[in-house]
């Protein structure tokens, strides 16, 4: 008996498929809002929380592209920008603004030169996870996915010395305002005891879920 590998095209399919077995990738993931344009070359494709209330960024891709690292820190930048809005915004789904947001990414592979620069990246919490769409005959097709190889955890560098005179900030003209949707479904209740804060794990090789 042999397993066909079927190539998903269409990233809304993709998008579609995570979405309806989110706790798969990471059990406890609540479906905030999704396409969220960031700018006029990145959208956000789909944000969540955790049991903690952590805001968790799932950015995707239906092949290897080294560009979605920069796409999703710029979704991991303005979804931090704008914690407190999405806390208020989305109150049902209590939100933790005083957590920072961290990132996963979600593509069939990724390059050594992604996973190197995730490797050298200082204090931004980033997962890869790697996806297969599989059809073992005669069931029907099995969408797997897991978390695909991280570079070693880098040594601790020690903190730069303070400046004795910062510069002044320049002052911004005009405040962005946020474009995330409003909510219009009720989100999951939350369950009473929450799960303890996710602890990182050690590198895993990419998982095939039957």
């Amino acid at each position: 008996m042999s397993i066909k590998k079927i190539s998903v095209e269409n990233k809304q399919e993709l998008e579609q498929m995570i979405t309806k077995q989110i706790d798969q990738i990471e059990k406890g993931l609540t479906v905030v809002c999704s396409h969220v344009p960031i700018n006029d070359k990145t959208t956000l494709d789909i944000l969540c929380r955790d049991n903690s209330g952590q805001l968790v960024i799932l950015q995707l891709n239906v092949d290897e592209d080294d560009n979605m690292l920069l796409r999703g820190i710029q979704s991991l930048d303005y979804v931090d920008k704008f914690k407190s809005f999405l806390k208020a915004t989305y109150d049902k789904c209590k939100i933790n603004e005083k957590k920072k947001p961290r990132l996963i990414l979600v593509a069939p592979s990724f390059s050594e030169t992604l996973c190197h620069a995730v490797e050298y990246m200082q204090g931004v919490n980033i997962d890869l996870y790697g996806w297969e769409y599989l059809k073992p005959p005669p069931w029907k097709p099995i969408f797997a996915w897991g978390p695909s190889e991280k570079p070693k955890e880098k040594r601790e560098t020690k903190p730069e010395k303070k400046k004795e005179k910062e510069e002044p900030k320049p002052e911004t003209a005009n405040e962005e305002f946020p474009k995330f949707p409003l909510p219009t479904e009720k989100p999951e209740e939350e369950k009473e005891e929450s799960e303890p804060e996710r602890k990182k794990e050690p590198p895993k090789r990419k998982m095939r879920l039957f």
